[in-house]
């Protein structure tokens, strides 16, 4: 939605998520407004690849100079909570729809690792807007299956 000269996004935020144990498999969050909900409810159980959302706009994925800049940013900051095997930042493409653009994706060597970040990084800003972050499958990441 536009909104004066700025585009509105919104979408939903991981509330809560900074409280996940890093050995817990299912952690109830409390949002408020709504009836607390578990992670697995919310597709959420901890896999090695996350999800960062929030953390840039079309405009910058789109200037070569600025994506460079972002990526070596992301995988500076997630390599200090464990090894990262990948990074992935869709593109938007002229005439195409590109799955996934404006997410970040991380895959990290191990679980404790994707569940460090996630720990970490949840609630953190980046570029003055807050990071919100979700697991992703495996499967669909290596398959680019974005959505």
């Amino acid at each position: 939605m536009q909104l004066g000269d700025k585009k509105l996004l919104v979408q939903r935020a991981s509330v809560g998520a900074k409280n996940i144990a890093l050995n817990q498999t299912l952690v109830t969050l409390q949002v408020p407004g709504l009836m607390p909900t578990s992670m697995a409810l919310l597709g959420g159980l901890p896999t090695e690849v996350l999800c960062l959302m929030n953390m840039v706009v079309l405009e910058e994925l789109l200037d070569d100079e600025e994506y460079e800049e972002i990526a070596e940013d992301v995988r500076g900051e997630c390599s200090k909570y464990g090894q990262v095997k990948s990074i992935e930042i869709p593109r938007p493409v002229d005439g195409l729809e590109v799955p996934g653009t404006g997410k970040i994706f991380v895959e990290f060597m191990t679980l404790f690792d994707s569940q460090k970040a996630m720990q970490a990084l949840t609630g953190r800003k980046f570029a003055n807007r807050m990071v919100v972050t979700k697991y992703c499958d495996p499967d669909a990441y290596h398959r680019r299956d974005f959505w």
